[in-house]
């Protein structure tokens, strides 16, 4: 079982080196870019649910993005502090260059799986993450910044 989740992790670490790679910047903020592409005009808050991390972190992503010319925030109406995002024409052209899927090869494993089989293995990963102790704080960061700050080199592979 062990080597199973060594390949599932490695398979998420390559996948968004090849984003990176291709797209020239970081896999959690293409997938943030496709959200936007697909609703132009929503807030931190919606882009934060749509990916299902905190708010925090998807305006760190928002503000990466804005300050390489990806994407616009705009103020509108009368509450200024709401904020609508909007992809730029280059954001969008870094999407063209992005492999996908967006979100990661992993969640889009996880929604061909039967609901059945899908609530055992949350069941059971849930049992397994109580036993390890996590720190539920980290359910809430991409995959792509995970793969990224945690990337195993081919020793660790074989250990």
């Amino acid at each position: 079982m062990l080597r199973q989740f060594r390949q599932i992790l490695n398979l998420v670490r390559t996948h968004f080196q090849q984003v990176e790679k291709k797209a020239g910047i970081g896999g959690a903020q293409v997938w943030a870019l496709a959200v936007l592409r697909d609703a132009p005009g929503i807030g931190v808050t919606e882009l934060a649910r749509r990916m299902d991390i905190h708010q925090t972190t998807a305006s760190n992503l928002v503000r990466g993005l804005a300050r390489a010319g990806l994407v616009r925030a705009e103020r509108k109406g009368s509450d200024r502090r709401t904020v609508q995002l909007h992809p730029l024409a280059a954001g969008l052209r870094v999407l063209e260059q992005a492999p996908g899927p967006f979100a990661g090869r992993l969640p889009q494993a996880l929604q061909s799986l039967e609901p059945a089989l899908l609530a055992r293995l949350e069941a059971d990963l849930g049992a397994l993450l109580t036993v390890l102790q996590t720190d539920a704080r980290s359910a809430r960061l991409p995959l792509a910044v995970i793969s990224m700050a945690n990337s195993l080199n081919a020793n660790d592979l074989h250990s």
